[in-house]
């Protein structure tokens, strides 16, 4: 176990639900999304029910609806009871039939006062990161299992769902963890046209995530690509006939547990990924592999981008957005001779609804419910549901609103009440105006105008009633009385974090960016509060600056993964982006270059001009972007069936001087060096010379980042264009989001390999 962690408390919720509940009234909540935990209900997984454990949840209904709260409760959110697993666990067909009477049993205590309810979370994780890669229990890694235990997953879904129909629950839904599945050029461009293998690589992505689940519980099917990977991974007789009928049972919602998209490209001769079983021939972006999703393997804690084409094309048949609103069109207009699945729904119902019918049965209308786990994204994920909402109802379909549903993780010490007063339930969230803000007041308009432009006219009483009215919807008023309700003191704190020993000042990137940055942001009416951090001293006194509500937000420059600054930034109240993915696990958004695709440009240069020897000046891997380019380096290497030989520095010129020696020591035949930084180049170049190396003709040299010096080198340095100006800008943009509660995704920029006599 990580850490020694265990369950014994936990968040406590066991004997907390009645303050923890309190707080929930006092946030004003509609729903509560809570899981049940089998071995609590059946320890031997069957037979006898544990009165004691049904009891807490029997208490924890009554608490809810005397609160004035929905419970929508999970039957299976991954706590399988220990017997059934020593028996086989999910690989065991036995166990679906055993989750219905679960399920059932359940339901028989709490049916009479819960109306909702959902069989599954999560099924791909349960399946594939238990079974797959085994990064959760039980910790197994066997492709064919895999397979095997999401379709008896499926399976137990389908017979517990008829169960609770049977026993007249209200709603029934699948939850699963969709995503869109994008190309590296559709991260920041969704419009952009993917190459053929590219998105051949997606759809197939697309299916194994999604698709595998939702296409057989929707339509009574399975895609053609999990076909043919259980076809090559032991087969598929674990599908018995009648199987996809009992799935396909009738659902009235399709759960959304949304974290960040997708991202895979063509990979050609890469085995498949032992968390997805069938992606052989494809490669994953680093940081989307499926062990970081949520940071349980090894505690990242990723940030999730809303918005953007982060929710584009949540559906079960489509990763792209605007296709799946054509298809909603077509079905809208009831298109004459539309192939119907054998589940009896034209074409493919998205996950926030289609109207259709299930042949001659009752309307296959699918709200979705979107759970964000992270608090983090509220400011940005109401703007991006609000988007995505008004997409869909204008192409047609049945967008019948959003509702946040609360699940318990970690004990929470004070509200984020921000977070849920932008969530209204079940509602399409719109923008709160001024006349809603009247309306709440109780006053007229052009009272209220008088109270948000701090006009001293109104009496006392009169302007706390707008003033509780404001905070109570959420309104933000306009630029001219903004400070007023908001306490804003339009400036940002532009924060260089650098450790003693290591002094990156110097590089020529951060006066570029800190200049860069400065502009956007006077240019937007902001005063900027320049802050060096090389101290533990220095760090608190710039953490009590910020904390003490001196600045509305942060802009941190942070390359090293040591550095606390982060990660103490990342807990106050205050908006926070980063240059660059910060080198610790922090929910930070943040900009960044592609630091990954731009070394393999480079370096797949040097290999079409027919460099054979190809070594790298990596640099620190305490950094992101050191570890990313050395990534990209790799990746070409291995694809191209050559050998790494790899020195490190630290991006300055006398460790790239330093890590050239070394490479001419360990292998006097290299003829090309990819070098992660270009005044580490500077320095590689300066080696060169010295023992009597001529570039290109004996070595050829491809730097990284195209600083100024780059041009004027002998010879003058090819290197990769990191658009620093643009990073900069483009920070600017994000933290003006965060300010206006708006799309909060973090943004990728691409680099230009810039060919000059170096090689």
């Amino acid at each position: 176990m990580a850490d020694g962690d265990t369950g014994d408390v936990a968040c406590d919720h066991y004997h907390r639900y009645r303050d923890d509940i309190a707080l929930m009234r006092e946030l004003r909540l509609a729903a509560y999304r809570f899981s049940v935990a089998w071995p609590r209900i059946q320890p031997d997984g069957e037979g006898e029910i544990n009165p004691r454990g049904l009891a807490f949840y029997d208490r924890l209904v009554d608490e809810l609806l005397t609160s004035g709260i929905s419970p929508y409760v999970t039957l299976y959110h991954w706590d399988l009871p220990q017997a059934l697993e020593d028996r086989g666990g999910w690989t065991n067909r036995d166990t679906a039939y055993r989750f219905a009477d679960y399920a059932q049993a359940v339901h028989d205590k709490l049916g009479d006062r819960v109306t909702d309810w959902a069989t599954l979370n999560e099924p791909w994780v349960a399946a594939f990161l238990g079974y797959g890669n085994g990064v959760h229990a039980p910790g197994r890694r066997d492709p064919g299992e895999a397979l095997r235990s999401a379709h008896h997953l499926l399976l137990g879904h389908g017979l517990a769902a008829r169960r609770l129909r049977e026993s007249g629950a209200g709603s029934i839904m699948l939850v699963v963890n969709s995503a869109p599945v994008l190309t590296p050029a559709q991260v920041n461009d969704p419009s952009a046209v993917a190459g053929e293998a590219d998105a051949a690589a997606a759809r197939r992505i697309h299916a194994l995530l999604t698709r595998q689940f939702l296409d057989p519980a929707v339509y009574g099917t399975y895609p053609e690509e999990v076909l043919a990977a259980a076809e090559r991974n032991g087969g598929t007789a674990h599908i018995q006939d009648g199987d996809l009928e009992l799935i396909n049972a009738p659902l009235d919602l399709i759960g959304i547990n949304y974290y960040n998209p997708c991202v895979v490209e063509a990979g050609p001769g890469l085995p498949a990924d032992a968390a997805w079983p069938g992606s052989e021939g494809v490669r994953f972006a680093p940081r989307r592999r499926a062990h970081h999703r949520h940071g349980l393997a090894d505690r990242p804690r990723r940030p999730v981008p809303p918005a953007g084409p982060a929710l584009q094309g949540l559906s079960a048949g489509r990763p792209h957005g605007h296709r799946e609103r054509r298809g909603l069109r077509r079905r809208r207009r009831g298109r004459q001779g539309a192939r119907r699945r054998p589940g009896g729904v034209p074409g493919r119902a998205p996950a926030r609804g289609a109207p259709g019918h299930r042949g001659g049965r009752r309307p296959a209308r699918i709200p979705g419910v979107v759970a964000a786990r992270q608090l983090r994204v509220g400011r940005g994920l109401p703007a991006a549901l609000r988007h995505r909402a008004r997409g869909l109802r204008d192409a047609g379909a049945d967008a019948q609103g959003q509702r946040a549903l609360v699940q318990g993780r970690h004990r929470q010490e004070r509200p984020v009440d921000f977070f849920y007063r932008a969530l209204p339930s079940c509602a399409v969230m719109r923008r709160p105006t001024l006349e809603a803000v009247a309306a709440r007041a109780g006053v007229s308009r052009a009272t209220a105008s008088r109270v948000v432009n701090g006009q001293t006219t109104v009496a006392p009483d009169i302007r706390d009633a707008v003033l509780r009215a404001i905070d109570e919807l959420g309104y933000v008023p306009n630029s001219a009385a903004r400070s007023l309700v908001t306490q804003r003191t339009d400036s940002v704190a532009l924060v260089v974090s650098e450790p003693g020993n290591r002094v990156f000042s110097e590089d020529p990137m951060f006066s570029t960016a800190i200049r860069s940055a400065s502009v956007e942001l006077e240019a937007v009416n902001k005063q900027v509060v320049l802050m060096l951090v090389s101290s533990p001293k220095s760090h608190a006194r710039v953490e009590r600056y910020i904390s003490g509500g001196h600045v509305d937000g942060v802009m941190l420059l942070s390359m090293h993964g040591a550095d606390p600054l982060p990660s103490a930034l990342s807990r106050l109240r205050v908006p926070v982006v980063s240059y660059g993915r910060p080198a610790v696990p922090v929910e930070i958004p943040f900009v960044d270059n592609d630091n990954v695709g731009g070394a393999e440009s480079g370096v797949r240069h040097l290999v079409e001009t027919g460099r054979r020897r190809i070594a790298t000046i990596a640099g620190p891997q305490d950094m992101i972007a050191g570890q990313d380019r050395l990534t990209g380096y790799r990746n070409v290497l291995r694809d191209s069936d050559r050998r790494s030989i790899v020195a490190v520095g630290d991006f300055t010129r006398e460790s790239g001087a330093i890590a050239m020696r070394q490479l001419l020591r360990d292998d006097p035949a290299l003829d090309a060096v990819f070098v992660a930084n270009d005044l580490m180049a500077v320095g590689a170049l300066q080696s060169l010379r010295q023992a009597g190396r001529r570039v290109p003709d004996d070595v050829a040299v491809v730097g990284f980042d195209d600083i100024e010096a780059a041009k004027y080198t002998e010879p003058p340095l090819t290197t990769l264009r990191h658009p620093i100006a643009e990073q900069a800008a483009a920070m600017v943009r994000l933290l003006l989001n965060l300010f206006e509660g708006g799309p909060t995704a973090p943004v990728i920029l691409p680099t230009e390999l810039v060919v000059r006599e170096s090689a």
